[in-house]
This record gives C-alpha cells, sequence and structure tokens, in this order.
C-alpha cells in the first residue's frame, strides 16, 4: 500500500515506518523536525529510513493548512497514520500554545487531506492521559474520558472526537490509538528511561516523582509498532446496533474506533529504576519529588478490544524491554559523544 506517515523522525514513527517498509509498503514520510527535543536523534532516525528505497521524506509541518492540502492531492495516500503532535504533559503547562497549532490545528489539516482524497483508513495518536482523573483499573476504552488533567490529554481526547465527526458526516474510518507510556531503542530524551540512564551514568541524582509511589503501563515500542500495523489492516465499520439511548464511548454507529495500546502489566516505577540499574550494572542516586501538575499516579490499560478485533495485545516484559533500551542506548551515547 501507499501510506502516508507523519511524525515519521519521531520515536514512535521511525519504528512503525521500518515495519511498513519491511513488509514492502510504500512511505511518505512527513516532519517538521522541530526543536522540541535534539534534532539530531532526530535526523539520525530518519537517515536510517533514508537508506531504504519505498521510503520518501517530505519536510513539512501539519500545521500548514496549503502546504498538507496539496501533498495529499499530490501523492493519494490509500492510508494515513497521523503520529505527529506536540508530545509531553508537563511541557504543555508551560507552552499550550504549541499543542493547539499541533494537535488541533495540524489534525484538522489531516482530517481534511483525508476526507477530500479518498483515503482507506486513518490511524492517528491518542494517549492514555485522556483518561485524566479515572482511578477504575484497568482503563477501558468503554469507560467516560470527560476529565482531563492536562492541556495535552484535552487535546487528544478532542482528536478522537474530531475524528468521529468526520467519520459520521464523510464516512471516514478513522482509529485513535491511546498509547500507554511507550519506551525502547531510539526513544526521546525527555522521557524517563532515557532521562534515568544519562543521569545514572553521569553520576547524577534522578528525579523520582510522588516519592516513588508511581505505576506504569510501560509498553515496549516495538509492541507498539506491531499493534499500529495491525490496527491499520482493519479499517473499522459502522455498528448498526450502536445504542443511542446508552452511548458506549468505546464504539459507534459511524466507522470509528478508539483502542489501548498498553502492556496489561502496569509496572511500580521503583521496579523500572531497578530494572535499568541492574542493566547497566551501576546504582542510581534518587531525588524523591512530588507529583507534578498534570501527572497521574497510575496507568493501566484494558487490551482486551484490541486482542479481539486484531489477535494481537503487546506482551514485551519490562525486564527484557529495558535491556534492549541500554544495549542500544550504550552504542548511541558512544558515537553521541563523539
Amino acid at each position: 500500500m501507499k501510506i502516508l506517515l507523519t511524525g515519521a523522525a519521531g520515536f514512535i514513527g521511525m519504528h512503525v515506518c521500518e515495519r511498513l517498509l519491511a513488509r514492502g509498503d510504500e512511505v511518505i514520510g512527513i516532519d517538521n523536525l522541530n526543536d522540541y527535543y535534539d534534532v539530531a536523534l532526530k535526523e539520525a532516525r530518519l537517515a536510517r529510513l533514508l537508506a531504504q528505497p519505498n521510503f520518501r521524506f517530505v519536510k513539512i509541518d501539519i500545521a500548514d493548512r496549503s502546504g498538507i492540502a496539496e501533498l495529499f492531492a499530490k501523492e493519494k495516500p490509500q492510508r494515513v497514520i497521523n503520529l505527529a503532535a506536540q508530545a509531553g504533559v508537563r511541557y504543555s503547562l508551560q507552552n499550550p500554545h504549541a499543542y493547539i497549532d499541533s494537535n488541533i490545528v495540524g489534525f484538522t489539516n489531516i482530517l481534511e487531506g483525508c476526507r477530500y482524497n479518498g483515503v482507506e483508513h486513518l490511524v492517528y495518536a491518542s494517549s492514555s492521559s485522556v483518561y485524566g482523573g479515572n482511578e477504575k483499573m484497568p482503563f477501558s476504552e468503554h469507560d467516560n474520558v470527560d476529565h482531563p488533567v492536562s492541556l495535552y490529554a484535552a487535546t487528544k481526547k478532542a482528536n478522537e472526537l474530531m475524528a468521529h465527526t468526520y467519520s459520521h458526516l464523510f464516512g471516514l474510518p478513522t482509529t485513535g490509538l491511546r498509547f500507554f507510556t511507550v519506551y525502547g531503542p531510539w526513544g526521546r530524551p525527555d522521557m524517563a528511561l532515557f532521562l534515568f540512564a544519562r543521569a545514572i551514568l553521569d553520576d547524577r541524582p534522578i528525579d523520582v516523582f510522588n516519592h516513588g509511589r508511581m505505576q506504569r503501563d510501560f509498553t515496549y515500542i516495538d509492541d507498539i509498532a506491531e499493534g499500529v500495523v495491525r490496527v491499520l489492516d482493519q479499517p473499522p465499520t459502522a455498528n448498526p446496533a450502536f445504542d443511542k439511548t446508552h452511548p458506549d464511548p468505546a464504539a459507534s454507529w459511524a466507522p470509528w474506533r478508539v483502542f489501548n495500546i498498553g502492556n496489561h502489566q502496569p509496572v511500580e516505577l521503583m521496579a523500572y529504576i531497578e530494572a535499568l540499574e541492574a542493566a547497566l550494572g551501576k546504582t542510581a542516586q534518587r531525588n524523591f519529588l512530588p507529583l507534578q501538575d498534570g501527572d497521574v499516579p497510575a496507568t493501566s490499560a484494558d487490551t482486551a478490544e484490541l486482542r479481539r478485533i486484531t489477535g494481537f495485545a503487546p506482551a514485551t516484559p519490562v525486564q527484557e524491554g529495558v535491556r534492549r533500551f541500554v544495549e542500544w542506548y550504550r552504542g548511541y551515547a558512544g558515537v553521541e559523544a563523539k
């Protein structure tokens, strides 16, 4: 297939591109290569993709309305994966406008491109953060998600609502993916694993929020990429049995769906740190801090729907995933130092 993938130089984007290219798809990758974090890391990911014959890259911001419209009209992709977004819960407290520009304006441009160019299926990144103040565990797609605790989460919930509107009005099949704490090789340097590894190796203390009383459904990147591709191959169809008198947040009369993609095995933050210490062969100095604004103490994914539709759910143990990250990081940090 011919697939347009936004955020191709990103952490998840690169891995999904590689998975698609490995099976023979043609991929047009786009990214604005912004400096939210180290551009050199994005360029290194992109270099891996540009070495493959079925990949083409276009540098563009999804907030560029006319540019995105022209790209869709020229390329006519069969399917679209939107992974471009302003990421990060904590940064949304400092720079809210970046989230509106990318996650709202940019996503509108992607929806319009799909609407006018006969796209068969739009798969887009949502986030586990949409569960906000929910405390019932594990988080299920059938749960209400009307209480976000960060602007980032609010924009991701907005994406799900916007996609539903286009599915309803224009028959565009859309699937939102609620990712749960993704980690692994080529990860983002603003995420805990990268920050922790660098600090431990540099003999600096690591910041441990909520005094270590955190639990996350850490999900390995290869599982995420596999889940994205499997979902891409299963466009949603309308559900004529949808009950509008008792609406299910996970379903619709329109060709619209949302899925959790998580490991369904939540891990204590301290156990995550211990796995990293074991892989590095070095003990961390811990700086215990209170819970940050916009953060939640625990996440846990119910993956029954993903398994039911695709026959797949993430299952890589944290110890194995962290070991693979450290193996990559030692090589990358060595190159970076030169």
